[in-house]
């Protein structure tokens, strides 16, 4: 920085240390989703609450497959009214 643009960057540097820091949250956020220790771990975790009734075998399924979509990013998501896959067509 120069002396002559130092007292118009010196007012920013608050908010672009808090814009880095959100950043670098959301990297290691993304990281911790994405690892496969942690899926697996939430894997485990499905599998002992099935085992010990805490769990029905559809939701068990159904959050497995949610970690495993997880894990290899493809996170399904509810379909909108009217959307291609819908079972309920629209009128046009």
């Amino acid at each position: 920085m120069s002396l002559l643009t130092l007292p118009f960057k010196l007012p920013l540097l608050p908010l672009r240390g808090v814009i880095k820091l959100g950043e670098l949250i959301q990297d290691r956020a993304e990281e911790e989703l994405h690892d496969p220790a942690a899926v697996r771990r939430e894997l485990e975790a499905i599998e002992e609450a099935q085992r010990t009734g805490k769990l029905s075998p559809e939701e068990a399924e159904e959050a497995e497959q949610h970690a495993v979509n997880r894990l290899i990013g493809s996170v399904s998501r509810p379909a909108d009214p009217g959307q291609p896959g819908d079972d309920h067509p629209t009128r046009s």
